[in-house]
């Protein structure tokens, strides 16, 4: 949401050029971190360190991308949890082309995290118009009866 402003609300102000903005550069983060993923293996092919270490590398980034993903893309619809996100951050941080891919992804869809916010809105919306409604206006200013 942090690209939207408040566009996404009532998708006006640019919304639909806002978001293809950030799907291309949400898929050029993507291309280029997995880029720099392909230059730090050929650095380890380079250094001999061999193929246990390469093949261990390979996978940790691929179950850490995947976990990043899944991760990411559950939390456009539902609040993480700090604990659990805190738990995470190393993880996460090692499966950043998964976060970053989840993102392209949903902005094809719909501004990342937007459903989440909109029920948020609603429901804040509906409780402050629940509020405001049963309210018959300012009682000391009440006319006494009789």
């Amino acid at each position: 949401m942090r690209f939207f402003g408040t566009t996404w609300l009532n998708h006006d102000g640019n919304y639909t050029a806002r978001r293809v903005t950030v799907s291309i550069g949400s898929l050029a983060a993507v291309a280029s971190s997995c880029l720099v993923l392909r230059l730090a293996y050929e650095g380890l092919q380079l250094a001999a360190v061999g193929g246990f270490v390469s093949i261990t590398v390979v996978v940790m980034f691929a179950v850490c991308s995947a976990l990043a993903f899944g991760h990411t893309w559950g939390s456009f619809t539902r609040r993480p949890d700090p604990d659990r996100q805190s738990t995470l951050r190393g993880l996460l941080t090692i499966g950043f082309v998964g976060s970053l891919a989840a993102y392209f992804l949903r902005s094809l869809k719909e501004a990342p995290g937007e459903s989440l916010h909109r029920r948020t809105y609603e429901t804040d919306l509906a409780q402050y118009t629940r509020r405001t409604t049963k309210r018959t206006g300012n009682p000391a200013k009440r006319r006494p009866r009789g």
